[in-house]
């Protein structure tokens, strides 16, 4: 049996078996219909150590349409996918590099963007006004911050997916993972306030809004992610705040950010952005850590006297 033909095998098996979106599916067939374009052989035992390390320096030196490198993380799903495909081939016992011996490359510290108290003031204060857009923009934003939702998953919601009085609701996540998120008093009602103003039948929870708010024309009405992307981009900018390039994301880390900082532990934390893996959540200790560092720095040896 041919490389494409186990690559093949290997997706419907991560789909079948392991449960996998399809973007995943997807991102991994583009991973390996690359470096299996690369390697040019048709054996799986073909693939030797020496052909994986060729392969991870042209993708470090590999640039885009712009000319900018891969970017290091970009560069290690390539090698995930990889590992993901060797694991499953030693799995049927075809003989393969192990994956155990493929290292991830160093990753560049992501960026964490969040906004401070004084900022998330304005910023969810920024929609004005009582029009079904105005509502809706606002209950996005206290939604955000309140949950701490990928952009995705806030998108994906339902209208009988939110229990208003209770305050929580289950939401999938990356992984068809399960986990519970909870609704502030403020995002509660603003999403309240938006939903007795809507006359529309259609069950997402977040629409777009026509103009003349007439809706028969249109048959989808669900808010994109792009389309949030923008609604949050134009608030930080109505909130004056500059010199940050504010996202959806930001709000997921500014959520982070302020659990952690108010003694939330690190664990719990996790569960409630929906992390696997605890390193993942580990970014927003650097953040914390400054905070510590500025407390220290502020109050420790004060009441010494000058010698």
């Amino acid at each position: 049996m041919t490389v494409k033909d186990l690559k093949s095998q290997f997706l419907e098996y991560m789909e079948i078996e392991k449960n996998r979106s399809p973007k995943t599916i997807e991102n991994y067939n583009h991973y390996l219909t690359r470096f299996i374009s690369f390697a040019k052989v048709e054996n799986p035992r073909d693939i030797t150590e020496e052909t994986i390390r060729k392969y991870r320096l042209t993708l470090n030196r590999t640039t885009d349409e712009r000319g900018k490198p891969l970017k290091k993380v970009t560069q290690n799903y390539h090698v995930i996918a990889l590992r993901s495909f060797l694991k499953y081939l030693a799995k049927r016992d075809i003989r393969v590099v192990p994956a155990e011996k493929i290292e991830l490359g160093k990753q560049e510290e992501r960026e964490v963007v969040f906004l401070e108290s004084s900022e998330l003031e304005r910023f969810l204060r920024a929609p004005q006004g009582e029009t079904l857009s105005n509502l809706r923009d606002r209950a996005i934003l206290e939604t955000l911050f309140s949950t701490g939702l990928r952009v995705s998953e806030l998108c994906s919601l339902d209208q009988d997916d939110i229990d208003l009085k209770r305050g929580e609701f289950s939401v999938r996540g990356k992984g068809s993972k399960l986990r519970m998120v909870f609704l502030s008093e403020q995002s509660k009602t603003a999403i309240s306030s938006y939903l007795d103003k809507r006359q529309d039948a259609d069950e997402a929870l977040f629409i777009r809004v026509p103009r003349n708010e007439r809706f028969e024309k249109y048959e989808e009405l669900r808010l994109t992610p792009r389309s949030v992307q923008r609604i949050v981009k134009k608030y930080a900018i109505a909130a004056g705040i500059v010199g940050k390039k504010v996202s959806p994301h930001s709000l997921r880390h500014s959520f982070a950010t302020d659990l952690l900082r108010n003694g939330a532990d690190i664990r719990s934390v996790q569960a409630l952005l929906g992390h696997s893996s605890i390193t993942t959540t580990q970014i927003y200790t650097h953040v914390t850590d400054k905070q510590l560092r500025e407390i220290h720095q502020k109050f420790h040896g004060k009441t010494k006297t000058a010698q």
